[in-house]
């Protein structure tokens, strides 16, 4: 029996698992207690990777449309013609249009190296308009961080804090390691407070639970720092030291007192206070926020919130708080020198789709919204082929029925994937791709300064990894110098500044970046004045707001109480442990636990429609509707 260190891939979370394999056969797949990120501990999605892998639906070979698009008729074609017919799209499209007539699309995180294959070769083709899962997917967060305190921080679990705020994450579903630390910091008596509209799991054992409107959640935050500069509870030698823009966020948040906030958010006054003091008083304490948070308008000023209110309590670079990483040496796919961005001039990127949706200076990407909007109205240009990446975006873009028409629209349509959803039904060419144990990769997930290794231990039919993929393109497109021979080759490039190779990193297993405590005392925050920006000059500068002010979304009670006279109920969502987001509802084993779709309805909320446990009811919008079952629970308020 051989027994092979990898990584899994069916999420973000980038969980090291052993690989049993006899002969040929793989046994099993259990997780690694060795690996950093997840002690062991594995999903029930990570528990099914062998279902993935063996599934009757998997796509196997290449595929050419036959019929109408979306008829369902398909012709099996060799590697060679269907990469000889996408490469001849490419190239027809950007001599007759340019090459910012092409989207390239990149779907959920798969925690390797897959995503910079892609944007490398976008780059490399002089396409400006790159989409991907960002907008809506922890890069929001990420950017808040970095341009408050020049750092995304690591809740430092094991010291451990003396509390613990799980904001908008279901990590027992969704981000298993993490809910695995914190279990843990809690059975060494560390307090928690989970702030979330619904109650999760987690929320039933918090010491204290609080449950505000969907979308407020920067509203909260502006009170809880209110409530924290008002009563003195901040930490007054660091924020004289190391913060700047003290005065300027405490006269700003007076407008944001418990009671005004309690109006906006839901959450009443006191406890609000409550809130506030628990965070402050028990120290040290970190925030584990979560996906929710990046999903309205309000997405990266809330961020940059949670990135003040950690750093005015002083619980950056502490034990048991958040601090700064060393990187675990390998070359990240972000970096200009992997994907490859300066290849494009500035002037160019400008053309891009989105490039006047008022993103600031670090994002570069075109918009999901921007990218529906162009193929259908030609705004500002048609999109005329799009190249889509592991997504299912009929499922996974707002307002399915637009996105529909824009993908049976456009000029020409290539889904890579490893089944043959929704989204790829309406292609003209499907490429078949390999699942994680497929081939070999370096994962570095995003919440953890480590990179672990991927290795290849299978292959079902002609599927190919992304990068293969990749490659066969540049090869045809001239821009075969830009990519390495083999994967192996570019995996060796990415470990290059760790000095070593892949074959080595395969013995190795995994390689961890350094907690760095108190870093700011030596070297300063990386922040154009060297300390946490709670006023931000370069935000102003780009015409942003410099302290966060809480923006009503658009259709809500508040900002539209007329449609809340036709639609009263917020609608909010949320991810059960079986699937990630529209992938694995077709594996035997994760559909048996969660079998139907279904909707959280409160009980008050049923009666007065008439509604029991367990009927099936449409959710409807002005945009559309789908079916549900009902679960009638008080586990929601009953505007929810």
């Amino acid at each position: 029996m051989e027994i092979l260190k990898s990584t899994c891939g069916l999420c973000q979370a980038g969980c090291g698992v052993l690989i049993y394999k006899d002969g040929d056969e793989i046994v099993k797949i259990e997780g690694d207690p060795e690996s950093p990120v997840n002690r062991g501990a594995l999903c029930v999605k990570a528990l099914a990777s062998l279902d993935h892998l063996h599934h009757p639906d998997r796509l196997k070979y290449p595929l050419k449309r036959a019929g109408e698009r979306g008829s369902g008729k398909w012709q099996r074609i060799s590697w060679d013609e269907a990469l000889d017919i996408v490469a001849e799209e490419f190239a027809k499209a950007k001599a007759k249009y340019g090459p910012e007539s092409l989207v390239f699309i990149r779907g959920a995180f798969k925690g390797g190296l897959h995503d910079g294959y892609l944007t490398r070769f976008a780059n490399a083709f002089g396409c400006p308009n790159i989409a991907s899962m960002a907008p809506v997917c922890y890069v929001p967060r990420a950017n808040a961080a970095v341009i408050t305190h020049g750092f995304v921080p690591v809740p430092d679990y094991e010291f451990p804090p003396s509390c613990i705020v799980i904001w908008g994450a279901n990590m027992a579903e969704t981000r298993i390691g993490e809910h695995e630390y914190a279990m843990r910091a809690l059975q060494k008596g560390a307090r928690l407070m989970v702030i979330d509209p619904r109650r999760t799991d987690l929320a039933k054992r918090a010491d204290l639970w609080v449950q505000p409107r969907p979308g407020s959640d920067l509203a909260l935050t502006l009170g809880m720092i209110n409530v924290i500069i008002n009563e003195g509870l901040f930490d007054e030698d660091f924020v004289k030291s190391w913060t700047v823009g003290f005065e300027e966020l405490k006269e700003h948040v007076q407008a944001y007192s418990p009671r005004a906030v309690e109006e906006i958010t839901w959450v009443k006054a006191s406890l609000i206070e409550e809130a506030a003091r628990f965070y402050a008083t028990n120290r040290p304490a970190c925030i584990q926020w979560g996906n929710a948070l990046d999903h309205n308008l309000n997405s990266f000023q809330t961020g940059r919130a949670l990135s003040i209110l950690r750093a005015i309590t002083g619980n950056l670079g502490i034990p048991g708080g958040e601090v700064q990483c060393s990187p675990p040496g390998v070359l990240p796919i972000t970096s200009p020198e992997f994907d490859l961005r300066d290849r494009i001039s500035p002037e160019d990127r400008q053309k891009r789709i989105s490039a006047k949706s008022g993103l600031f200076p670090l994002a570069y990407y075109a918009l999901p919204q921007d990218t529906v909007k162009a193929i259908l109205e030609g705004d500002p240009y048609p999109l005329r082929v799009v190249y889509l990446q592991g997504g299912n975006i009929l499922l996974s873009y707002s307002n399915a029925k637009e996105t529909y028409r824009a993908l049976k629209e456009v000029d020409f349509l290539a889904v890579a994937d490893l089944f043959m959803t929704p989204t790829a039904a309406l292609a003209d060419i499907v490429l078949p791709v390999g699942t994680y144990l497929e081939f070999d990769n370096i994962v570095a997930p995003p919440y953890y300064p480590v990179a672990q290794v991927q290795q290849k231990v299978a292959q079902v039919g002609e599927c190919r990894s992304d990068y293969d993929i990749v490659k066969g393109l540049a090869d045809r497109l001239d821009l075969g110098e830009l990519f390495w021979e083999s994967q192996e080759e570019c995996l060796n490039y990415v470990l290059k500044p760790a000095g070593l190779t892949f074959e080595e990193f395969k013995r190795i297993g995994v390689l961890v970046g350094r907690k760095e405590y108190r870093k700011h005392e030596r070297d300063g925050f990386p922040t154009p004045s060297g300390k946490v920006e709670l006023y931000s000059e370069r935000l102003k500068e780009w015409g942003f707001d410099p302290i966060p002010i809480y923006r009503e979304l658009p259709e809500t009670p508040r900002s539209d109480p007329d449609l809340a006279e036709e639609f009263p109920l917020i609608f909010t969502s949320w991810k059960s442990g079986p699937f990630r987001h529209s992938g694995g509802r077709q594996i035997k084993a994760l559909r048996g636990l969660h079998p139907e779709p279904v909707v959280w309805i409160h009980p008050e909320t049923a009666a007065e429609v008439g509604i029991e446990d367990g009927d099936w009811v449409y959710v409807e919008t002005r945009r559309g509707r789908i079916r549900q079952k009902a679960k009638l629970t008080e586990d929601i308020v009953p505007r929810v």
